[in-house]
């Protein structure tokens, strides 16, 4: 029997308020936790006030409702079908000889749509407001700033201590011994005053200082003189350079391709960006795998059975996918397998879970 576009609106509402309530309840008590949070943290920071504060949480807000968009699809489908299964309406559809796989068309119709839209529209917004977030946390929690940028000119890099700073660009990165290539060295005396600039062939970073060859020195009160080896103090580390990368979650999804190139192109590995950005393609698919699941756990409950077995099993599934999603995530930055499996394994696990409880449930 073919669908009725009565039926499959009805069950669309069902599941769109459903989604929503379970999505504005979920947020309510993120929001809430987040701005606890950023209370503990900004305790004895006179700058940081409850103001900056919830300012702080509102920015992040959007990277949290990406991160429990899936948990919110699946408890979402779970109050929809139990809703649904509790007033007998499952039963009526499957006695007029509609089939459970037809009845999920308009949630995963939905939830695809869903999954498509914040992948190409709500992300970019996150990865906007996170980047805020990142800034006023860096400006009134951890007082640092970024030290580094990479672009299609090369990378550029800035240290500072006491007496100033180094301002460097290179055009190219030698990343396991972490030397730098056609290097140019703006040294500051503060944060403006200009003191002197170095040119040189090479810049490898060792413990506490730059071991800089073949370079040429010039300062305003002297003309450029040419050495074969300069030492340049410096406090950096290959670990702190590393961290200093825009993180993945900052990029928006049409910007991550190209973010990747001018890594590779400079020298750094893009490994941590291209799992993230192979994660978002598969997203749509782990958010429809919820509504999967969710259904194999809420379809064929009735009164007596009652709501325990439906929470009980979304609770448990939750974590499961919780504990997955981070194990496998974890495998794939340590390189241990291919970063397109390790960003597909969570949506084509969960998928196949799904449609195997369904088949091993369904009788026809």
């Amino acid at each position: 029997m073919r669908l009725s576009s009565t039926l499959s609106s009805y069950v669309g509402r069902q599941y769109a308020f459903w989604l929503a309530s379970s999505f504005c309840a979920l947020m309510g008590i993120a929001l809430l936790f987040d701005v606890v949070e950023m209370m503990r943290r900004a305790s004895g920071k006179a700058d940081a006030t409850m103001g900056v504060v919830i300012q702080m949480s509102l920015f992040k807000l959007p990277h949290l409702v990406e991160s429990m968009l899936p948990f919110t699809i699946l408890f979402g489908a779970m109050f929809a079908f139990w809703r649904l299964a509790n007033a007998n309406e499952i039963i009526v559809a499957r006695a007029a000889g509609v089939s459970i796989w037809q009845f999920l068309v308009p949630p995963i119709f939905l939830t695809l749509a869903l999954g498509i839209f914040q992948v190409t529209i709500f992300n970019p917004f996150s990865a906007v407001m996170l980047t805020k977030f990142e800034s006023v946390e860096a400006k009134y929690l951890k007082r640092t700033t970024s030290m580094l940028n990479i672009s299609r000119n090369g990378l550029w890099l800035r240290q500072s201590d006491a007496g100033g700073q180094a301002v460097i660009h290179a055009l190219r990165v030698s990343k396991e011994e972490m030397k730098l290539h056609d290097v140019i060295i703006f040294l500051f005396e503060g944060s403006e005053k200009f003191v002197g600039r170095v040119d040189a062939e090479t810049a490898q970073l060792k413990v506490g200082y730059w071991d800089i060859r073949d370079a040429w020195i010039s300062t305003p009160k002297r003309a450029a003189h040419h050495v074969d080896r300069h030492e340049l103090p410096s406090e950096l580390t290959l670990t702190k350079i590393q961290e200093s990368f825009a993180s993945p979650e900052t990029m928006s999804f049409w910007d991550l391709p190209g973010f990747v190139d001018e890594l590779e192109a400079a020298g750094f590995s893009s490994h941590r960006h291209q799992l993230h950005y192979y994660s978002l393609l598969a997203l749509p698919i782990l958010l429809c795998s919820m509504v999967l699941i969710a259904a194999a756990f809420t379809v064929h409950i009735n009164k007596r059975s009652g709501a325990s077995f439906a929470i009980i099993g979304g609770v448990v599934a939750s974590f499961l996918l919780y504990i997955l999603g981070d194990v496998v995530h974890a495998l794939g930055l340590s390189t241990n397998v291919p970063t397109q499996l390790a960003a597909w394994t969570p949506a084509g696990v969960t998928t196949m879970l799904g449609l195997a409880l369904l088949l091993h449930l369904e009788d026809g």
